[in-house]
């Protein structure tokens, strides 16, 4: 059943970035301006998926961004974890390809299925076919991290352990960079929900990688209160050295006299 799940799952993130691709070229030969096209993108990607879980799974719960929460879920044995569209900046500037959808699938307690499309790029990464990221270079610690917002403890970090930034959109994409292999690790601190994190820890861990929070503990889902700050996806050779600098940085912030309390 897992196995149909997450053919499922990357089905319905193909749909919805089928259609959004469709919409985002229409826009930009209309010059639809930003703010506008983040909207109707969110909107034309919740439709696709919404209407594709009543069809297909009419008996699940679903937990998604651009719908209102439903408490049924916190019973349910199955709920449908999703962000339409993950990275609407990038969305909306249309010569931009790093954003993407998210479908997870949450059974009984822990994730066991998703998906994380990338339509610009035309490539879906699903639990079922993704592949163990391939052998890095012999190079510094890479980290995705935010192109307009880093954190500034993930810029700390870097700088702790000898690394460099690689700047990207949406949270999907910076999680399938460690998958690819264009980087070795996503640490988030900045706050983020559920579905912006679901789907992208199914894949990473599906291909092998750790996911954590920043303490270490693991990532839980369907909550009660969907908000799920912070993040690391990594190569499981750098998570005791990454989990290690990050205690360090958060003892500093804490310690008296600190400007960063």
């Amino acid at each position: 059943m897992t196995l149909d799940l997450a053919a499922a799952a990357a089905e319905l993130a193909d749909a919805a970035g089928t259609r959004l691709m469709q919409l985002r070229g229409e826009m930009a030969t209309a010059q639809v301006p930003g703010a506008e096209a983040k909207r109707r993108g969110d909107a034309a990607a919740q439709e696709v998926l919404s209407a594709e879980l009543r069809r297909r799974f009419p008996g699940d719960a679903v937990l998604s961004e651009e719908a209102a929460d439903d408490a049924a879920r916190l019973s349910a044995e199955r709920v449908w974890i999703i962000d339409p569209l993950d990275g609407t900046r990038e969305f909306s500037e249309y010569d931009r390809d790093d954003w993407a959808v998210h479908v997870a699938v949450w059974e009984r307690g822990d994730l066991v299925a998703g998906a994380v499309a990338l339509p610009a790029r035309h490539t879906t990464y699903a639990t079922h076919t993704v592949p163990a990221p391939p052998a890095r270079p012999d190079s510094g610690l890479r980290l995705a991290v935010s192109r307009t917002r880093p954190p500034e403890f993930v810029v700390d970090l870097a700088e702790q352990l000898g690394g460099s930034l690689v700047a990207m959109g949406s949270a999907g994409v910076k999680a399938m960079s460690v998958v690819d292999g264009t980087c070795d690790a996503y640490v988030h601190g900045g706050g983020q929900y559920e579905w912006d994190s679901a789907a992208p820890v199914a894949v990473a861990r599906a291909a092998g990688l750790h996911t954590s929070r920043l303490t270490g503990e693991p990532l839980a889902y369907n909550n009660a209160n969907p908000w799920l700050p912070d993040l690391v996806v990594c190569r499981p050779e750098f998570a005791d050295r990454l989990l290690a600098a990050i205690a360090e940085l958060s003892v500093k912030a804490t310690a008296p006299g600190s400007a960063r309390r």
